[in-house]
């Protein structure tokens, strides 16, 4: 499954999309990956897409690995599982192209050149957010779970739900997600801090989604369990 696995900048650099019906988006994604990184390891995780995510992944050149689970969180666990040899860092994005891939490389130079921390972010809410780029619902959901997010525990941040990320494998090594949908990322923030390591998060702008929207109301309550979880 590893491929060819080359350096970015000296940097061994694993990026992980979960995916599930993403074929207007996930195209793209990569390219845009392969553009701003040199010859990064893409792996896709698909959750059994009907329609052609496979396909276009494989047609880019990109590993896919087919999920035995359901969600995010169960696709990051699973693709974790499959990594067989250390890299430095790993780059988690979505497969809908609203992420820009160009902010990638000042995120692994902050963490090249600060060994305390162990997460780079991309925050979306700053003076370049477009509102036309996130449903107004999916906006107020987001920020009241940011505001529960930073008043239940230490990690403070603008954008605690970003999909846009760059993690130290050292930090995630062996990791085993507990959550299974979107609340992964809670989770996330919450490892990092746990193993001692500081969150740094840089402003990028965000995208109109391409293809259906996945997260629905209900996704948010999982997430506000899973702020309460980590807590405690």
């Amino acid at each position: 499954m590893w491929g060819i696995l080359e350096k970015t900048r000296n940097r061994q650099v694993l990026a992980i999309i979960a995916a599930l019906e993403e074929e207007e988006g996930i195209g793209l994604t990569i390219a845009e990956l392969y553009k701003y990184l040199e010859k990064p390891w893409v792996l896709v995780v698909d959750g059994w897409s009907r329609d052609g995510t496979v396909r276009v992944a494989k047609d880019m050149y990109a590993d896919v690995l087919f999920q035995e689970g359901k969600g995010k969180g169960n696709a990051i666990a699973e693709a974790l599982k499959h990594v067989a040899m250390d890299v430095d860092y790993v780059v988690f994005t979505d497969a809908d192209y609203t992420y820009p891939a160009e902010f990638i490389p000042q995120m692994i130079k902050i963490l090249d050149e600060n060994s305390h921390v162990g997460m780079v972010c991309g925050n979306r809410f700053n003076s370049h957010f477009n509102l036309k780029a996130m449903h107004h619902m999916l906006y107020t959901g987001n920020r009241l779970l940011a505001f529960v997010h930073n008043l239940l525990n230490g990690v403070n941040m603008r954008d605690p739900l970003t999909g846009l990320r760059v993690v130290r494998w050292e930090i995630i090594k062996g990791w085993m997600p507990k959550s299974q949908g979107f609340d992964v990322e809670v989770e996330l923030n919450h490892l990092v801090e746990r193993k001692g390591f500081e969150i740094v998060e840089i402003p990028i702008y965000y995208r109109p989604r391409l293809g259906e929207k996945k997260l629905k109301p209900k996704h948010g309550f999982a997430i506000l369990k899973r702020i309460l979880l980590e807590s405690v």
